[in-house]
């Protein structure tokens, strides 16, 4: 079994799916940034209501950015560093833990399951020439 790459080109098949990932990351977490903002009016904190909100669309924004850049070989390292920085903001919104989740598992299946298909299509490639 190979390691999952941090940093490199991907296949055709892999960087597509990544992109697709994170794009739709980055959609969930605009809405994470909408979320911490309430929770911080409900919670009685207005002033700590608009970082959240910035803080939340910086992280979306990277998301967005890491998804066009994922062809890049340091794009893989930025959707890992999306990965990291969704998991730390479950100190701000607990509910994060399961978008966390989900999709830090998404982005190793993909990265796991889109090599193959890679190489898959290599192989036939290289058979029919």
């Amino acid at each position: 079994m190979r390691r999952l790459p941090v940093y490199g080109v991907q296949g055709k098949f892999t960087f597509r799916m990544l992109a697709m990932a994170l794009f739709g990351q980055s959609i969930i977490l605009s809405f994470f940034a909408l979320v911490a903002r309430g929770n911080a009016i409900a919670d009685d904190r207005p002033g700590d209501a608009s970082t959240l909100l910035w803080v939340g669309l910086g992280l979306a924004a990277l998301s967005l950015l890491a998804a066009g850049l994922v062809r890049r070989p340091y794009g893989v390292t930025l959707g890992w560093l999306v990965q990291a920085l969704t998991w730390a903001s479950a100190l701000l919104v607990p509910a994060m833990v399961g978008v966390a989740l989900v999709f830090s598992a998404l982005w190793v299946l993909l990265l796991v399951q889109g090599r193959k298909v890679d190489d898959l299509v290599a192989q036939r490639e290289a058979e029919e020439s």
